[in-house]
């Protein structure tokens, strides 16, 4: 597990909290309700957090499988999430939610939305960098935020604004840019010193 590290653990909590992305979700969240498809915030929380602790366990294992090491798995990692900012601070929709299910809690909440295929690249990543305890913690506290938020959804609306919603994605999209370069280079060094 390592020991807990206040540094490791901010910049976890920033990557996650700009993958996850809850504020840029907000507007999915108020059209889900406007369109009378309901979801569980207490739910999508806590199996999107069952999921994603899961996979933070058991993804290297996986990658184990196809004779992939942590190292490679952050580089690839690194481009998926530099795509990601890419696609919330230029505006580029490259997944569209729809379906015709009443019930949202699981598609699109939990899956792809809080306990996607960015969130668990995020993770890996993260692992070749920090120590687990604070990653964990870090996920602790962003699916605290996204309970929050889901549970208040309406209330959040009002006080951030569509402005100020608009202003963080375009804020921890070019953070996510920065981290993912970090993360690329630090990396990518390793593994062409081997």
């Amino acid at each position: 597990m390592g020991t807990f590290n206040f540094q490791d653990f901010v910049s976890a909590f920033i990557v996650l909290f700009a993958i996850i992305d809850v504020a840029g979700s907000l507007p999915i969240f108020v059209d889900l309700q406007n369109k009378h498809k309901k979801f569980s915030p207490s739910k999508a929380s806590f199996f999107s957090f069952l999921i994603l602790l899961a996979f933070f366990f058991i993804g290297e294992g996986i990658l184990k499988l196809f004779n992939v090491d942590i190292s490679s798995f952050a580089v690839a990692g690194s481009i998926v999430l530099f795509v990601i900012g890419c696609e919330m601070t230029f505006g580029i929709e490259i997944f569209k939610m729809d379906g015709p299910t009443s019930n949202a809690t699981i598609i699109p909440v939990i899956f792809p939305l809080l306990a996607g295929p960015g969130a668990f690249t995020a993770l890996l990543s993260l692992k070749a960098e920090y120590s687990s305890l604070s990653i964990i913690s870090a996920l602790i506290l962003n699916m605290i935020i996204v309970y929050l938020v889901m549970y208040k959804v309406n209330l959040v609306e009002k006080l951030i604004g569509a402005g100020g919603i608009y202003v963080l994605r375009k804020f921890f999209g070019v953070i996510l840019l920065a981290i993912a370069v970090r993360l690329f280079t630090e990396n990518i060094t390793h593994l062409l010193g081997n």
